[in-house]
């Protein structure tokens, strides 16, 4: 989402200028790869860009070949095989295929205002995307996008009524799996491919805590981009330290942030009566992830009290709490210890257990 914020935010500044732009987008990946499906950049006749679709090895030969785009406007795919001898971005750390989509975006392309409908609200957001195609055919151009409207179940301007029917199909699969993957279509002598990219909303943190060692959590999650939310003392905080936090509530009022599956948890108000009943209220919630700090014995009197007032816990509710917090790499400063903490929470978000790569069986990133 950062990225997509980026992007736009170069469109708008430089939109009224008059001059043209592409969007460089990887549609499709095979091995190794610095970036995944779904990375994109915004290039700009005059050579400017923002994004990225590789560690910096792709990026020079995406940006004449975007500006190749716009001088033609005609979409086109370029496959980077960075296994080859001979290919760009051999040596640089990438070891695999790469498709990359560039289009045009001309006066009547939509994809920018689908990408603005993306970072306006927090909700899951489809984009599918035409990546190959064997004739021309004008419902369904290669580069051509399509938006899905979650509320009327229904793709946006999708005019094909076979293709229609076939992505809607295939659309609930991803929702479900929570992954973007690609599709191929075929109907009386059609053949498209389509990358369906599931686009999820922002990670939300939310903090309870008012100390000083909140600034570096705070900091970690602007440079991550995430909505912040923090519950506390605001008075005791140092309002240039609060810039980039999206909501503040006083620790006194009834109003508190909300909740979601998206959203990251952290009690460390370093007092053991405001963390036990926040526990207690924010146990029930749909986070997956409460960070408690803290020593264990501390959190093991804490469910020892709640026992003996009557209240009992679900083992599933207890998996979702992280108490002692944080992964294991000797941190002891309050940066250290955000970096412990942030480390642990994304390997949670993103379903590993987190450790050394160099310790892992297997890829990276999971092979589709």
């Amino acid at each position: 989402m950062k990225e997509i914020k980026s992007i736009l935010q170069l469109y708008n500044s430089l939109k009224t200028s008059g001059e043209k732009c592409a969007i460089a987008q990887v549609v499709r990946v095979e091995e190794s790869s610095y970036r995944r499906e779904g990375a994109r950049m915004l290039v700009f006749e005059s050579g400017v860009f923002e994004g990225g679709i590789s560690g910096g090895c792709l990026e020079g030969d995406a940006l004449q070949r975007s500006q190749i785009a716009i001088l033609k406007q005609q979409p086109s795919i370029v496959t980077y095989d960075t296994s080859k001898e001979n290919e760009i971005g051999v040596g640089l750390g990438c070891n695999g295929v790469i498709d990359v989509l560039i289009s045009p975006i001309s006066e009547n392309s939509a994809t920018l205002e689908m990408l603005q409908k993306c970072v306006s609200d927090r909700g899951e957001h489809i984009i599918a995307t035409v990546t190959a195609l064997n004739a021309d055919i004008d419902t369904i151009p290669l580069g051509r996008s399509f938006y899905y409207d979650k509320d009327a179940a229904s793709l946006e301007d999708c005019q094909h009524n076979g293709l229609r029917n076939f992505l809607q199909d295939k659309i609930q699969d991803v929702l479900e799996n929570k992954k973007s993957r690609t599709y191929h279509f075929e109907e009386e002598g059609i053949k498209a491919s389509v990358f369906i990219e599931l686009i999820p909303p922002q990670f939300h943190l939310a903090i309870y805590g008012d100390n000083y060692d909140v600034y570096p959590m705070l900091e970690m999650a602007r440079v991550l981009d995430w909505d912040i939310s923090l519950t506390g003392n605001i008075q005791k905080l140092k309002k240039e330290k609060l810039q980039s936090v999206k909501h503040l509530y006083p620790k006194d009022s009834e109003e508190r942030p909300t909740i979601d599956e998206r959203t990251a948890i952290i009690l460390m108000a370093h007092d053991y009566k405001t963390d036990y009943a926040n526990l207690q209220q924010l146990i029930k919630s749909p986070a997956p992830y409460i960070a408690s700090l803290g020593p264990r014995k501390r959190f093991d009197k804490m469910i020892g009290e709640f026992k003996a007032n009557g209240v009992e816990f679900s083992e599933e509710e207890l998996k979702r709490v992280y108490a002692p917090c944080g992964l294991e790499i000797g941190a002891n400063t309050p940066e250290e210890i955000a970096m412990s903490l942030f480390s642990e929470l994304l390997s949670v978000f993103s379903g590993n257990t987190g450790g050394m790569l160099r310790e892992k069986v297997g890829p990276i990133h999971e092979r589709v």
